[in-house]
């Protein structure tokens, strides 16, 4: 298992540089006029758990932009995947 420091060391600055990515995204969409929708309430739910200490925030974070439901869908009601679940709380 590698030490933090090594961790640090090999992935840091690619970290860094997706975290500066989103928030230039928010600023965007915070410019931007209009309503926003669902995806962008998936979004910050997923940066909610983001900021949880602890271990298994990728799948957390993966979750916040998941179908929840068990019974599957009778038909497909998009043509193209969003990204995030419509009906995101």
């Amino acid at each position: 298992m590698m030490k933090r420091k090594q961790i640090l060391d090999l992935y840091f600055m690619d970290a860094r540089s997706k975290l500066i990515d989103l928030a230039a995204f928010l600023d965007r969409v915070d410019r931007g006029e209009g309503e926003t929708d669902f995806r962008l309430r998936a979004f910050r739910k997923a940066l909610v758990e983001l900021d949880r200490d602890k271990p298994d925030r990728a799948e957390s974070v993966l979750l916040a932009f998941s179908d929840p439901t068990t019974e599957p869908a009778e038909s497909a009601d998009t043509k193209a995947a969003c990204g995030a679940w419509p009906l995101t709380p």
